[in-house]
């Protein structure tokens, strides 16, 4: 298994959706459930370049 640099896990934790990286810390055990499946999601999905053809239907969110 290939070693995962820390820069690109930080990165990856940081370009999460913002209400996931918030939701593991709400007191609701299922939000933090919801929260953490999509944080690992997002993870996954930035270090593994998935998609790695950008969603047309996909708005930017800045330049």
């Amino acid at each position: 298994m290939d070693r995962i640099d820390p820069q690109q896990l930080s990165d990856a934790i940081l370009s999460a959706p913002a209400w996931a990286r918030v939701g593991i810390t709400m007191r609701d055990e299922r939000m933090r459930e919801k929260a953490a499946a999509e944080l690992a999601q997002s993870i996954v999905e930035r270090l593994t370049d998935y998609p790695a053809i950008p969603d047309p239907d996909q708005f930017r969110l800045f330049p």
